[in-house]
């Protein structure tokens, strides 16, 4: 396999390219649960640590703890909200360590689907 080296990236139709380091590393879309990875891009695997505490684990690293990660999460709770979110001390560059938190319950909880995004250099 050959390997392209580039700074910049337009696609087609675009008017304005925009740099490589600004494209996703990596993502994710999971069961809540934590049962099974529905479709991913640069995820190795996925460690269910238990209800609501989950491991995004990569396939290539990334270079420093310094990348973004954000996520989402769908839920069937009606009345109280579900917050996703990491720790710093749970982020490595080869893992981000998350939970999904509802307030109604004041703990960790599985919700119906979560999605991360994951935005850096990679090694």
């Amino acid at each position: 396999m050959s390997t392209i080296v580039i700074s910049n990236i337009k696609a087609t139709g675009e008017t304005a390219s925009r740099a490589v380091s600004g494209v996703a590393g990596a993502w994710m879309t999971m069961t809540g649960d934590g049962s099974a990875i529905d479709d991913s891009f640069n995820t190795a695997s996925l460690t269910d640590n238990g209800a609501g505490d989950f491991t995004q684990n990569y396939s290539n690293a990334f270079s420093s703890v310094h990348y973004s990660w954000c996520g989402q999460q769908e839920s069937t709770y009606s009345t109280t909200a579900v917050i996703i979110a990491h720790q710093h001390s749970g982020k490595t560059t080869s893992a981000t360590q998350f939970y999904t938190y509802r307030t109604g319950a004041g703990s960790n909880a599985d919700t119906e689907e979560n999605c991360t995004q994951v935005v850096g250099d990679l090694a």
